[in-house]
């Protein structure tokens, strides 16, 4: 009976081997989601980033996976003039699903730890400067529903620096308008509490006058009254493409750069650097750091020329 389980087990084990990639995939994503109790958001972007991973390289079992395929990904992907950043979130990817294969399911597989990924360029953050915000936020028509639910979500983002899809997930039972925040949960799964300006504070009240309904979520769809749902961050493109063209402001405005322009905005201001990475909701100060520690060139220059004096006399 025993020796019938060993190799029950033993035929299972090496069917698992056999197995290809892409047959692989899905268990890992399952994982991912419900052990890691990782977002949605990221979920996609993995199973996006695995799927590119097979179609360069192709699918075969996992055992026959080899370092030389990362070197081949890395070459065919730069051939198409496909940047760093992008081969960086595929290779990722493809490090945390051998990591689950090697240590959750214990196949044999090339160890993610020596997988190299590409380092990313450093670019100069962009945000917008006070002139150019209400610049931005003058083209805005709050006449209308439509309207008025966008410059809420832009003055949401610029007054609590959360991340797109934080202020989506919003409900408005959770805001405390005494207490001037709202718990959400965040990236990676992480609950933290968004702390709203007295600005911000009065376009939702504005907003929420207007609404009839009593859908949970604060920000909901327009066009569908009988059948309203909570709006996602695809639906937003286009509504900040537009105000960017109708108010002249050469500049790339996206919802993360009004992230941007919020902790810049502190940092200007004076505020510790330790504070906009709790306000942010950065995990590490480093993070925090490396996007805004000198961040304006021309006050860094200033302050280089002010402070910086070697003479003794």
């Amino acid at each position: 009976m025993l020796r019938k389980i060993i190799q029950s087990l033993e035929t299972l084990a090496s069917n698992t081997e056999e197995k290809t990639l892409n047959q692989l995939i899905p268990d890992f994503l399952s994982y991912a989601k419900y052990d890691l109790e990782l977002s949605d958001e990221t979920i996609q972007k993995y199973r996006h980033s695995l799927r590119v991973f097979i179609l360069t390289i192709g699918d075969f079992p996992l055992k026959k996976l080899t370092q030389d395929h990362f070197i081949s990904l890395k070459e065919r992907l730069r051939r198409r003039g496909v940047g760093n950043s992008y081969v960086a979130g595929i290779i990722y990817a493809i490090k945390s699903f051998l990591k689950y294969c090697g240590e959750v399911k214990k196949l044999k597989c090339p160890n993610p730890a020596e997988i190299r990924i590409p380092k990313r360029k450093r670019r100069d953050v962009i945000f917008l400067t006070k002139k150019e915000i209400e610049k931005f936020i003058s083209v805005i028509d709050t006449g209308n529903k439509e309207g008025l639910r966008f410059r809420t979500i832009v003055e949401v983002l610029l007054g609590t620096g959360a991340r797109i899809s934080e202020a989506l997930a919003i409900d408005r039972s959770n805001i405390d308008f005494d207490k001037k925040e709202v718990k959400i949960i965040g990236k990676g799964n992480k609950e933290r509490t968004l702390f709203f300006s007295e600005r911000s504070l009065f376009w939702i009240k504005k907003y929420l006058e207007c609404r009839k309904d009593k859908q949970e979520p604060l920000f909901i769809t327009l066009h569908t009254p009988n059948k309203p749902r909570r709006l996602k961050r695809d639906d937003m493109w286009r509504y900040f493409k537009h105000h960017r063209i109708l108010s002249g402001i050469n500049k790339k405005i996206t919802p993360h750069i009004l992230r941007h322009t919020m902790a810049t905005t502190l940092l200007f201001n004076g505020c510790p650097i330790s504070h906009i990475k709790e306000l942010l909701g950065h995990d590490r100060l480093d993070t925090t750091c490396r996007y805004y520690l000198g961040v304006d060139k021309e006050q860094a220059k200033k302050a280089h020329e002010k402070y910086l004096n070697f003479d003794c006399g």
